[in-house]
């Protein structure tokens, strides 16, 4: 860099290259334009050029243009008027693009395209961070936003909806007991990709699912946006959460791009290498070629093609090696698996680099197992130490908890790591990410206020979102007066919360939903950057008493080795317990009623692991019956109450110090959570 600065792209089928330079990122016209010669400058399909005097300090930004044959049939859409923003930007500016002067039907206007920055080599001072590799059985992961978190004015940050702003907020996250942040989308992304009407209401790409900059962090998250520190800026943020024991994961989106379908605009990848980078299909040998859309957003990236596969690699590996990140939530990974023909195939080249990276071998791989091309792979997602989403988990847990009957036998199951999903393949309970809500539907507090989605602020007509929430409003559609419907509502969120955090497997919690955070009923504000989505503060004076369930919860199952099994239960002695690692009941003692239509009651007691932990009884009834229910014997030691969701006041959960003994039997109410301690 004291000498000069090397740029280079890939392209394949380029006939020329141009670099443009701007002194800086909101510069209209630029200070200095390279045509790069085909012979002294490309090397194989890369071009390249240095230039020296540059000491990528001076907040210079650059673009490319690329010129070559636009051969529709052929899958080649270059466009020598198109900017195009370099794939390999580690910082991005957005200062003048404007989307819709961008489309590929149009031609560019040079004054609105997204641009690159030149930075300085990189001398940030980690302090000795590194990685924190925690035991993924011991997790509690948060799944939130950044922008999102601080940005409501109850945050009371100095930089509210920025990486800084997170740092501030590190304080409540340890109070609450989180071991792990689980960022949505912090790569550079396009907050101008939705649909015409959705601009026209002034609404914006809010959760970051447009990903257009593989190595960049979003400028939307950084104090000085154009000033070229994203990546200081997010080291500053990944170094304070791991100084607090906290770990970072990133949800990436390699399915698709921010390019969009054939009316998409062309930001780098069309422009540059478009029947490499996406899944085409063409209909006609005379027909231009169309774009698969097994992601719903338009194009699929063609993960298994030799470069591509490499280019995501590379990503995720800077991304730990230059920002310390610790895991990964890839975005319908089930794309992940797709040929180049668009056929699943269990041993995709992409999966498998990732899982055997020397780079990544410590780092958290979560896949969310579909895609919406109909590919569905929750427990048989190719690799082994990928994690799942486990969508079968939410859906039974938010049908049992609503009072579904019939469903004990895959109760059992979820509640113990889902065996069925992972055992067999020799994957273990932390395989399954287990979750109740997350940023793609209903908050907590809306799952038990709403039986039907309410997206009209999105401007389509509540066509958008899911319509299966499998939800409940208690008795009242929203909003409601009735002391009985909230009553209830506050039962059932603390039987999800404790459903949840009572599982093996990793527990993850959407954020705010501790404090019963609501999105009015709309499950799906991915275009809401604006008070429907934000965390509001006020909410931990108003629902603390949530806020401290929650975080008893946590500090209960952590307190519990027997909850955070590594391996599967097998309903044999294990540990030091008298008893089995896990036994089962139903309404009577040793007589779980697996088979039985209507039951909605379900108890099981876990041997403790350790010398000086208790042993657990758990009572999950979701009938309408209170219950007076036996408490099975135990050598030397009597049951105290420690969970009760039903009562209020602070009882729902009792501290170790304040509990007493229990007699043969307990009362159970209708709807509710018990669990007792042996001491």
């Amino acid at each position: 860099m004291e000498k000069g600065v090397n740029f280079c792209l890939f392209s394949k089928h380029a006939r020329s290259v141009q670099l443009r330079l701007y002194e800086k990122p909101d510069s209209r016209k630029p200070f200095q334009v390279i045509n790069l010669d085909p012979e002294a400058n490309c090397t194989y399909f890369f071009w390249h050029v240095f230039l020296t005097g540059m000491r990528g300090t001076d907040h210079v930004s650059y673009t490319w243009k690329v010129d070559g044959e636009n051969i529709p049939e052929a899958g080649h859409t270059f466009n020598p008027a198109v900017e195009l923003l370099d794939p390999w930007a580690k910082a991005t500016t957005d200062a003048l693009w404007r989307r819709k002067y961008n489309s590929a039907a149009e031609q560019s206007s040079p004054e609105k395209s997204m641009r690159a920055m030149v930075l300085p080599r990189n001398g940030y001072d980690w302090e000795g961070d590194k990685p924190l590799h925690q035991a993924y059985e011991k997790e509690i992961v948060y799944e939130m936003h950044v922008g999102g978190f601080t940005r409501h004015g109850s945050s009371g940050v100095k930089h509210p909806g920025t990486f800084a702003g997170v740092i501030e907020k590190i304080p409540y996250l340890q109070k609450l007991g989180i071991t792990a942040v689980e960022l949505l989308p912090v790569m550079a992304f396009d907050e101008q990709d939705l649909p015409d009407n959705g601009r026209d209401l002034n609404l914006e790409n809010y959760w970051g699912y447009a990903t257009h900059s593989f190595f960049s962090p979003h400028s939307g998250y950084c104090i000085h946006p154009h000033a070229g520190k994203h990546g200081d800026e997010f080291r500053d943020m990944v170094k304070a959460l791991h100084k607090a024991g906290i770990s970072v994961i990133l949800d990436v989106v390699y399915n698709h791009t921010a390019e969009g379908g054939e009316d998409g605009p062309i930001i780098n990848f069309k422009g540059i290498m478009n029947e490499v980078f996406y899944h085409l299909e063409q209909s006609a040998p005379d027909q231009p070629k169309q774009y698969k859309n097994y992601s719903g957003c338009g194009n699929t990236i063609n993960c298994n093609h030799p470069f591509v596969t490499r280019f995501i690699i590379e990503s995720l590996e800077y991304w730990v090696k230059e920002f310390h990140v610790d895991g990964f939530r890839f975005d319908l990974a089930s794309i992940l698996a797709r040929g180049e023909n668009g056929a699943p195939m269990y041993h995709a080249p992409v999966v498998w680099g990732i899982e055997f990276s020397p780079v990544l071998a410590d780092t958290r791989l979560i896949a969310e197992a579909w895609d919406a091309g109909g590919l569905y792979q929750v427990g048989g997602f190719p690799g082994f130490r990928w994690a799942e989403w486990n969508g079968r988990y939410r859906d039974l847990a938010r049908q049992f908890i609503k009072g579904d009957p019939g469903l004990i036998a895959e109760l059992a199951t979820r509640l113990t790591g889902s065996s069925d999903l992972y055992q067999g393949s020799g994957r273990l309970p932390v395989n399954s990410i287990n979750f109740i809500t997350c940023h793609d539907g209903f908050t907590l507090a809306d799952m038990v206020s709403y039986n039907e989605k309410h997206n009209h602020a999105n401007g389509e007509k509540n066509r958008d979102g899911d319509n299966h929430n499998y939800s409940w409003n208690c008795g009242a559609e929203g909003k409601t007066d009735d002391r009985k419907v909230h009553s209830l509502r506050r039962r059932q969120v603390k039987n999800f919360m404790a459903l949840l955090l009572l599982s093996q497997g990793v527990p993850m919690i959407l954020a705010g939903d501790e404090v019963l955070r609501s999105q009015q009923g709309n499950n799906n504000c991915y275009c809401q950057n604006n008070e429907l989505s934000w965390f509001d503060w006020n909410l931990l004076g108003t629902n603390g008493d949530m806020f401290s369930f929650t975080s008893k919860m946590i500090r209960f199952r952590k307190r519990h080795p027997s909850l955070t099994r590594r391996h599967f239960l097998t309903g044999q002695k294990s540990g030091v317990s008298p008893m089995p690692d896990i036994s089962w009941h139903g309404k009577k003692l040793g007589e779980p009623q697996w088979h039985d239509p209507s039951a909605r009651v379900l108890a099981c007691t876990l041997g403790r692991v350790e010398a000086d932990e208790e042993d657990l009884h758990i009572i999950f009834n979701m009938s309408d019956d209170t219950l007076h229910m036996i408490l099975p014997k135990i050598q030397k030691r009597n049951w105290h109450l420690a969970v009760d969701t039903s009562a209020v006041g602070g009882e729902d959960i009792i501290e170790p110090e304040r509990q007493t003994p229990v007699a043969k039997t307990i009362l159970v109410q209708a709807r509710s959570i018990v669990v007792c301690e042996s001491r």
